[in-house]
């Protein structure tokens, strides 16, 4: 787990580090494929800013969220601060939103994008998922876009989601699942595992998960098919292979899901 943990540090340093030299942001350059693939345009949302905007996401979490003025909010694996500054705008400037990302780098753009847009009620806190080191009963909506499943232990995950959270609180994530079973390349790819692949798990156990953590109301409100480009699965597979991974029943969604914590 802490070599997959190492990884996916490594390729969001990196995706940082790349796009200073490129994009600063919004274009596929900042990326690879398997990184851009699932990510949806924010650029008419109130509070977006290309600046903080990799393309990395798998939704737009904040659009069920029912977020209101004045509600704490917490985004997990907040990355550059994009659904963070799109949540600000929501929550006006008597709320707050916590971003909390793992990757020192993606910390310090974060914390960069926010100097620069001069705001005060966004605070970006490195930590882990897993362990999060923030107070019980703290939050009054949780958002993350296309991370949970970049996390090894999602019960962990979805536990510490459920302590962070305020009673009668809820979440709201954008994350990726598949039906069926990964070819066996794709499943043991670490970069595939980055690009937010091969750490999905499938949607029955994924609910279950949050059902476990003691969540309620569970309510899928958007489900959406992701097909990989041919280029992209021959890094990883033959054309015989491929051809096999197009017949079977294999399919790679993002949803969005939402839970009340009781």
């Amino acid at each position: 787990m802490n070599n997959i943990k190492k990884v996916v540090q490594e390729k969001y340093t990196n995706i940082v580090l790349d796009s200073s030299n490129c994009c600063g942001g919004g274009t596929n350059c900042c990326g690879p494929e398997s990184y851009t693939v699932f990510s949806e345009n924010y650029e008419n949302l109130k509070g977006y800013n290309k600046d903080a905007d990799y393309n990395l996401g798998c939704g737009i979490p904040t659009e069920y969220a029912q977020i209101k003025l004045g509600n704490s909010v917490l985004d997990l694996g907040s990355g550059a601060g994009n659904d963070c500054f799109v949540a600000r705008a929501i929550v006006g400037e008597t709320g707050k939103v916590t971003g909390l990302d793992f990757t020192d780098a993606m910390i310090q753009k974060a914390n960069a994008n926010r100097d620069k847009l001069r705001y005060t009620n966004v605070e970006f806190v490195i930590g882990d998922i897993e362990s999060m080191p923030l107070p019980d009963n703290s939050f009054d909506v949780i958002i993350s876009n296309c991370v949970l499943n970049l996390v090894p232990d999602k019960q962990k995950a979805f536990a510490e989601m459920y302590r962070v959270l305020k009673p009668g609180a809820h979440f709201c994530v954008s994350d990726v699942i598949i039906t069926g079973n990964l070819p066996e390349n794709i499943q043991k790819d670490a970069e595939m595992y980055a690009g937010c692949v091969s750490g999905a798990i499938k949607k029955e156990e994924y609910l279950e998960i949050i059902e476990k953590a003691g969540f309620v109301n569970i309510q899928v409100k958007k489900e959406k098919e992701i097909r990989l480009s041919d280029e992209l699965l021959l890094s990883y597979l033959t054309n015989d292979q491929i051809l096999e991974f197009r017949k079977s029943k294999t399919g790679i969604y993002s949803i969005t899901v939402y839970a009340n914590k009781i």
